[in-house]
């Protein structure tokens, strides 16, 4: 198989600041996968978490360095591809993409969309939410009333953590609860808490009405959810604790529910192994994003009808996404019916 990497760069509409920064841009790695006159496409996306951040050159440098090795296989023999990738451990994003592209081949090659093929029902996808960042309270209004007309919004994620302290969080979240009057509200704090203020959080977020909290401490700080858990009602959700399928075992007794997302994983196989594991520990499964376009974020939908909750939203804060693939229907984010993942390039991108 021929395999080809380029780089694309995607613009926000509206910056996004969660606990670690903002975020306006990104350059992200599109794969292509060549056989047979068939091509498979994969996204790979930058982001960072703990001590190894994955920039977009160290993600291109990886992927070339893996292409010699991976040339010699046909699409179709995953096991041995995954074993190779395995042993050069290139990081999750760059496994991601190849990943991604693979299934998207596989798809092709039997005139079937991701979905289908799995047996999965579209019926079953609930609506995404849409992501608010760090903000002032008028900030945070505004920018609730920015996608309420710019989508059919049924859910708002509200990033918190921010660096002015609890007192902050707080007045923010009111104020983007009664600008979006009753659409459900979650709070994904990116790990901006103490444990002292994560309690004080997450019961009062539970008596304001919020459905969960995601990632409320720091990764690296997971033997102190066990104490948050005990003196809060709310479910809790991890993201940057968790990884791979071989994190959830050691914070099933802690968390509540997983967030999967396809560049940490390394792609979809992962992501399926995850949302099996997470069951048999009787945790509920979330999809999230990073600065993907609709490329990855349609890849993810492939598997969003097996999830409780979706955060796939990226790709509707950009300006100039090269791709085309995901449908917006009533608040929820569908895959469509073409084979493969079912992404074109868009005509902006084309």
């Amino acid at each position: 198989m021929q395999i080809e990497v380029e780089t694309f760069t995607v613009n926000k509409r509206f910056p996004l600041t969660i606990s670690r920064g903002t975020t306006a841009k990104t350059t992200n790695v599109w794969v292509k996968i060549s056989h047979d006159g068939i091509e498979g496409w994969g996204e790979a996306s930058p982001f960072g978490v703990g001590t190894s951040p994955q920039s977009t050159e160290i993600i291109q440098n990886a992927l070339l360095q893996s292409l010699p090795i991976l040339q010699q296989f046909s699409p179709l023999q995953k096991q041995a591809i995954d074993v190779v990738l395995n042993k050069s451990h290139i990081p999750s994003s760059a496994k991601a993409g190849l990943d991604i592209a693979l299934h998207d081949w596989l798809g092709k090659y039997v005139e079937l969309p991701l979905w289908q093929l799995w047996g999965l029902e579209l019926k079953s996808i609930v609506p995404t939410s849409v992501t608010i960042g760090i903000n002032s309270p008028e900030g945070a209004r505004a920018r609730a009333r920015d996608w309420l007309q710019f989508t059919d919004v049924r859910v708002f994620k509200v990033k918190l953590g921010s660096p002015d302290g609890i007192a902050a969080d707080r007045k923010m979240l009111l104020a983007v609860r009664e600008e979006a009057l009753d659409r459900e509200l979650y709070v994904d704090a990116n790990g901006g808490w103490s444990l002292e203020d994560a309690i004080q959080m997450c019961n009062w977020l539970a008596d304001v009405g919020i459905k969960y909290v995601e990632q409320p401490l720091k990764k690296g700080q997971e033997e102190k959810l066990g104490s948050l858990k005990k003196q809060t009602s709310l479910p809790i959700f991890v993201d940057e604790s968790c990884f791979t399928s071989s994190d959830i075992p050691k914070l099933a007794n802690y968390v509540d529910g997983i967030n999967i997302k396809l560049m940490k994983s390394g792609g979809l196989t992962e992501a399926m192994r995850m949302v099996h594991t997470a069951r048999a520990h009787g945790l509920q499964v979330m999809f999230g994003c990073y600065s993907d376009s609709t490329l990855a974020n349609t890849a993810a939908l492939q598997l969003a009808p097996l999830a409780d909750y979706l955060d796939l939203d990226s790709h509707l804060n950009l300006i100039d996404d090269p791709f085309t693939g995901a449908i917006l229907q009533q608040g929820r984010v569908l895959p469509n019916y073409l084979p493969g993942l079912g992404v074109q390039r868009s005509a902006s991108g084309a």
